[in-house]
């Protein structure tokens, strides 16, 4: 881990030993960001990007192994078709400006979605970006792109279904592990930590199976104003919580 840039007295907070393997942001209040300064939504969006900047680098010095980053939805196909346009302009612009830096800070780029929903441009710039950072094994930047959850769990029933009828796999053979592999996440640790930006208290459709045992961290701050204290102190707070997974007090102490 390299600490020596990161200038923060909350960092002595931080049991360095302790850090979640696996963190996913719900990043949320671009919008509400430009409402309040009086802006476009577009400029919003595009301030998001310097939180993204931020919050990958520290999460990379901190050793985290696998950052997951909700960055279009299902559901935000819905939205006017100018901002859609916006939104891909802006990934294009992220991966074209941060792919070298991905790469010499040994990290790898991953997405997770129905890629194949995104405009045919975009589907080559991520396809790139992916063979680009093959090799990097420091940390996994995992984009959510026209992701949901719940379509993401029926693609894999609809796979598994197809290998039963094949005869490739028996009903009795389906547990948890194998489920896990239809999904989209099955190359990524378990999911430690989930932060939503905002103030908003939902889900929101995301890694929806995944989050079975994750502790969920919510604040008000807009997704903009995201700095890398505020990342800190979600930190701090998942490692003043005991992880029983169904188990008690008692049970974890003698574990």
């Amino acid at each position: 881990m390299d600490l020596t840039s990161i200038d923060s007295p909350l960092l002595e907070k931080i049991d360095l030993a302790q850090i979640p393997q696996h963190i996913a942001i719900i990043m949320d209040g671009n919008g509400r960001w430009a409402k309040k300064n009086f802006l476009p939504r577009i400029q919003g969006h595009w301030q998001g990007v310097k939180s993204v900047d931020r919050i990958v680098s520290l999460s990379r010095k901190l050793g985290i192994q696998a950052l997951t980053l909700y960055s279009f939805s299902d559901e935000n196909w819905n939205r006017p078709p100018v901002e859609i346009n916006a939104l891909m302009k802006i990934l294009d612009h992220y991966l074209s400006k941060e792919l070298d830096r991905m790469k010499s800070e040994n990290i790898r780029f991953n997405t997770i979605g129905q890629v194949e929903e995104l405009p045919e441009e975009i589907q080559k710039i991520l396809t790139h970006a992916i063979e680009f950072t093959k090799n990097c094994n420091g940390m996994i930047l995992t984009l959510a792109l026209s992701y949901g959850g719940r379509q993401e769990i029926l693609n894999a029933v609809r796979q598994i279904a197809v290998k039963v009828v094949s005869g490739e796999l028996r009903i009795d053979d389906i547990n948890y592990s194998v489920f896990e592999n239809y999904l989209h996440t099955n190359t990524l640790p378990d999911l430690d930590l989930l932060i939503r930006t905002s103030g908003e208290m939902r889900i929101s459709n995301f890694l929806l199976y995944q989050i079975a045992y994750t502790e969920l961290y919510y604040t008000k701050v807009l997704w903009p104003e995201f700095k890398e204290d505020d990342l800190l102190h979600a930190i701090i707070d998942f490692q003043g919580r005991e992880r029983r997974f169904g188990m008690t007090h008692e049970q974890i102490l003698k574990s």
